[in-house]
């Protein structure tokens, strides 16, 4: 995975406020520009920026054109505050054969991109007038070929963290696998993994087997999650939006998935950077969204769904969870969070209902544990296990075509 150097501090003097704005805008177009099919964050191994001027240490394909990148850049900065771009560029060694197997490093230039479009100075002092920005459109889904070896990809999402995400995608994991599926996890939560804890396989380390990961067995399950390549369960992960989406794609690019009727990912709370390079970058059957009944869990699912509309990933369908609890001396039933807001809002988009789920004590021991309700078949497994039953019955219209000849 790359690293990003620290930042020095900027020569002029920023708020706090305008700092953080600039860094922001600077990720989006790193993320946003895209070199062949990758976007050029993923391949940023270093990251200066002094007020105006932004350094970049990168590692480009051989087909590249570092002076036509460096170009664009600049101009697709330039309304953000960035005047000038100096590029450290290694091109990768040339395969067996091609001659030399020493990264090539492309002489230091800088390109001062003026408000006006004037002439850009190079390294040898000549200049060439500034081209027009190389734009690239994003990737659709519709654009998106199917995984080969993974019949159905499906995100697990909610607007909010606290709804029990992740608890419920590790149970529709199991309760598909026992419908009789092959399925594998991809925790895409890169800032809080918890499928190796909630598994119980959070001290094993996946293997790796000709440069790619292979996924954890969990169970049966094939899991992955950056948690697995941690150090420790304490151990932070303080990255920047372009360095947690590359993490991203390499965890799903670079991880040898076996034939796979089901790839449930477990995505992290909101609408922010992963989901957008999700929706653009992975070709995705389908979005369950996961909320509890609670007001304002329900505007924040509805932003999901919105999400979802407008990056074209169908909306499987609405699990309300902790709809309702009894109590275990009593056997008082309450609906603690409120009634109707999984319904109101499945019929509001027009989805399924997929599912209910109690606000139980004993679902949260058991993923504490390691050992979720589905694997040891509580009374509570019949919940998810209804759920993937109802995923099951419409996902295949929304399936892609697979491409047969894609070789990775």
């Amino acid at each position: 995975m790359f690293n990003f150097m620290k930042k020095k501090p900027t020569a002029q003097k920023e708020t706090p406020e305008q700092k953080a704005a600039l860094d922001s805008a600077v990720d989006k177009v790193l993320l946003g520009y895209h070199v062949g099919d990758s976007s050029i964050a993923t391949m940023v191994t270093g990251l200066e920026r002094n007020g105006g001027e932004l350094t970049l240490e990168l590692r480009l394909p051989h087909e590249s054109d570092p002076e036509v990148i460096q170009q664009a850049l600049g101009q697709l900065l330039q309304p953000h505050g960035i005047q000038s771009i100096h590029m450290n560029v290694r091109i990768p060694a040339p395969m067996k054969g091609e001659g030399s197997s020493l990264p090539k490093a492309m002489p230091k230039t800088t390109n001062a991109m003026d408000s006006h479009s004037k002439p850009v100075a190079k390294s040898d002092d000549s200049t060439v007038n500034a081209e027009p920005s190389i734009t690239k459109q994003a990737p659709t889904q519709a654009s998106l070929s199917a995984h080969p070896r993974i019949r159905h990809i499906i995100v697990v999402a909610s607007g909010k963290g606290g709804v029990g995400k992740s608890t419920t995608t590790v149970n529709i994991a199991l309760a598909l696998q026992k419908l009789g599926n092959r399925v594998g996890v991809l925790d895409a939560d890169i800032y809080g993994p918890s499928m190796p804890a909630m598994l119980g396989v959070n001290s094993v380390r996946p293997e790796l087997e000709n440069e790619q990961f292979v996924p954890i067995n969990a169970h049966g399950l094939a899991m992955l999650s950056i948690g697995s390549l941690l150090d420790g369960d304490n151990t932070p992960i303080a990255w920047r939006g372009p360095k947690a989406t590359g993490a991203l794609m390499q965890l799903y690019n670079q991880t040898n998935w076996p034939q796979l009727d089901y790839l449930v990912i477990d995505m992290p709370p909101g609408t922010g950077d992963i989901q957008l390079t999700l929706a653009q970058r992975i070709p995705v059957t389908g979005a369950v969204i996961v909320t509890t009944p609670q007001h304002i869990a329900l505007l924040d699912a509805q932003k999901g769904i919105e999400m979802f509309n407008k990056t074209n990933i169908p909306v499987l369908g609405v699990v309300e969870n902790m709809a309702l609890h009894t109590c275990s001396n009593c056997n008082h039933a309450e609906a603690i969070f409120g009634t109707g807001g999984g319904e109101k809002i499945a019929e509001q988009y027009q989805v399924p209902l997929l599912g209910q789920l109690p606000l139980a004590s004993a679902i949260r021991a058991q993923v504490d544990k390691g050992e979720p309700s589905v694997l040891v078949d509580d009374e509570f497994a019949s919940y998810y296990l209804s759920i993937a039953k109802n995923i099951e019955t419409n996902i295949n219209k929304f399936a892609k075509p697979v491409n047969d000849k894609r070789i990775f």
